[in-house]
């Protein structure tokens, strides 16, 4: 059997070496800066060039680090899943962190987050079956910055058993998270994401973070976070230089702390409309750079960490749905690993019931696009050509039932005729939307502790006072 699945690049391997060779100059002449003792430490003791917290990367030090980071990484799922292996070569999808505010039932009121929400998103989550990984999709406003990450942390292991990606502030909770996850069933199944401060610099808290996560073994999602013409030139292969950059020696850092951390190459560009001040999160410059990135970290051979099936649009319209669907399918064909932020809306700052359960059959569609097409005996179907031959019909035939099962069939996406559609109540693609939404939050959650994981669960919490 062979199989064709559909994936492009925007760069070929000259291109790759090209801005390769770009980084490392860059590396070398103008450095990074790096704000934490222990890590300038290791990098002196490296070989880099230290200037008080300006670093200079020679070349080998960064070819080693590439050498050492592990091909594949894995995230744990604690039920009956497999969880994830991360590798260039394959996408899996999931939803965003932190969005301030929720779109409510009517996917126009706004209002903040709270820990309900989290709790409850994460359970939705769970019954998605196209959702592979959960963020937390909102910040819960009503907590102390210094609580809110390992309540939110509980809430998601009491939500789901799918694995978890986390976006901590502070590395000293990170071995808490790994004492909550293990006390809910597998201590390695969850991920950390964090990000330099553009341009250039790896703050206290990334470092810290880079650094311990390295140390307990727990894969490290490190993406930048670059604004074209703001924090990051206004020319796509310079912002490419400069990501790059930012991320290779954020890896550097990490294999310095531990030789083969798992590390997932992370992206996260876009630009700052300059008329409104506001950044623009699905646009298509956006996009191609983003699949420039992923095709970077492939040539690495590194798993990537991108953004897709989310929109600018204020609430969940003709607008939301397009651009949605546009930004999934450019991720996908990019092929980035962690395709996260499924569901966002409002440039990333909402969040709504609604916008996942729809992206939820998005990606079914978009995983039925990219398996692309299978060759094999059996496909090539010449026996039942044979049998029906010139003037026949294929309907009815024990082929095609067999096989018919195996096309997209949506729930949401309209595919009837219209008096069809009309007899059924005439609904719109949100109305359909909200009532699957509906229904999905009050059935009976798909994932609960067992009542002795709660119970370790809520002791570990407290300890946050």
């Amino acid at each position: 059997m062979s199989s064709y699945p559909l994936r492009t690049r925007a760069l070929d391997d000259e291109a790759c070496h090209a801005l390769h060779a770009a980084t490392l100059q860059a590396l070398e002449r103008t450095g990074v800066e790096v704000r934490h003792e222990t890590a300038l430490t290791l990098l002196a003791k490296a070989g880099a060039r230290v200037d008080g917290q300006r670093v200079r990367l020679p070349a080998a030090i960064v070819e080693e680090a590439l050498g050492s980071a592990p091909r594949a990484v894995r995230i744990a799922a604690r039920g009956a899943g497999s969880g994830l292996l991360l590798t260039p070569d394959e996408v899996f999808y999931g939803t965003g962190s932190d969005c301030i505010y929720v779109l409510g039932p009517g996917a126009r009121d706004r209002r903040a987050g709270t820990l309900a929400d989290v709790e409850q998103m994460a359970a939705l989550q769970e019954r998605l079956t196209n959702i592979d990984f959960v963020l937390s999709m909102v910040h819960p406003h009503e907590l102390p910055a210094g609580r809110a990450p390992v309540a939110q942390f509980a809430a998601m292991l009491r939500g789901t058993a799918k694995p978890l990606i986390m976006v901590p502030e502070d590395a000293a909770h990170l071995e808490l998270f790994a004492e909550m996850a293990e006390a809910c069933g597998r201590r390695d199944s969850w991920a950390l994401y964090a990000m330099p401060t553009p341009p250039l610099v790896h703050g206290h808290g990334s470092a810290d973070r880079l650094l311990k996560a390295a140390t307990l073994g727990v894969p490290m999602v490190y993406a930048s976070a670059l604004l074209q013409g703001a924090t990051a030139p206004a020319a796509t292969a310079g912002l490419l230089v400069q990501s790059n950059a930012e991320v290779l020696s954020g890896l550097v850092i990490a294999q310095l702390a531990r030789p083969g951390a798992p590390f997932v190459y992370g992206t996260a560009q876009g630009w700052m409309n300059p008329r409104s001040g506001l950044i623009v999160y699905c646009g298509p410059e956006e996009m191609a750079v983003q699949h420039a990135s992923a095709d970077l970290a492939r040539h690495y051979g590194l798993p990537s960490f991108g953004t897709g099936g989310c929109a600018d649009s204020l609430l969940l319209d003709e607008q939301w749905a397009a651009e949605a669907a546009l930004t999934l399918l450019a991720a996908a064909h990019a092929g980035v690993t962690l395709l996260h932020d499924v569901g966002y809306v409002a440039s990333g700052t909402a969040s709504s019931h609604e916008s996942m359960v729809l992206l939820d059959e998005l990606v079914a569609w978009v995983k039925t696009h990219l398996a692309g097409v299978t060759i094999d005996t059996d496909a090539l179907a010449l026996d039942e050509i044979d049998a029906v031959g010139p003037g026949g019909t294929h309907l009815g035939r024990r082929f095609s039932r067999r096989r018919v099962h195996e096309f997209f069939t949506p729930r949401l996406l309209a595919q009837a005729s219209h008096d069809a559609w009309q007899a059924a109540g005439s609904s719109s693609l949100l109305d359909r939307v909200a009532a699957r939404a509906a229904e999905l939050r009050a059935g009976e959650r798909a994932y609960r502790l067992d009542p002795a994981a709660e119970q370790a669960l809520d002791q570990l919490v407290a300890r946050t006072g």
